[in-house]
């Protein structure tokens, strides 16, 4: 399958992988987005912090960061890493369920693979709108 899940010394949260790759193949397609390949690594506050400082020259923390790889952009082969101690945090923080913060945060890289961004206030409440839209329809089913 084109979506990959590994953890990198962090606890493994992910529960029904098979359900979650056929949904993100889903999501591309619904958004018109070709998928070629895309690589989820969970991981910590630590190591998510040294991919910000070395590729982003940004020097904080952050719950995700994601790379398009590929050369075609209406095809995705992409990374996307996410730290579990954001995603515990972020969870509490905002009062939901730890399940639902971390599809949250998934599905907000996998949007950002479709095109959508998140900078300007407009921009960031369409992709909080899609978001919601695919966290009601993954949880649904």
């Amino acid at each position: 399958m084109a979506v990959q899940f590994t953890s990198h010394e962090v606890k493994d949260y992910l529960k029904e992988k098979r359900k979650l790759k056929v949904f993100l193949a889903d999501l591309f397609s619904a958004e018109g987005q070709g998928l070629k390949s895309l690589h989820f690594v969970f991981c910590s506050d630590a190591y998510l912090l040294e991919i910000n400082k070395q590729f982003l020259q940004h020097d904080t923390y952050t719950d995700i960061v994601t790379f398009e790889m590929g050369e075609d952009p209406a095809v995705t082969e992409g990374e996307i890493y996410i730290s579990v101690d954001r995603v515990l945090d972020n969870a509490e923080k905002f009062k939901t369920l730890v399940n639902q913060e971390l599809h949250r945060v998934i599905f907000h890289g996998a949007l950002h693979l479709c095109g959508f961004k998140d900078k300007s206030k407009k921009d960031a409440m369409l992709m909080r709108s899609k978001e919601d839209e695919y966290l009601k329809k993954y949880f649904v089913d």
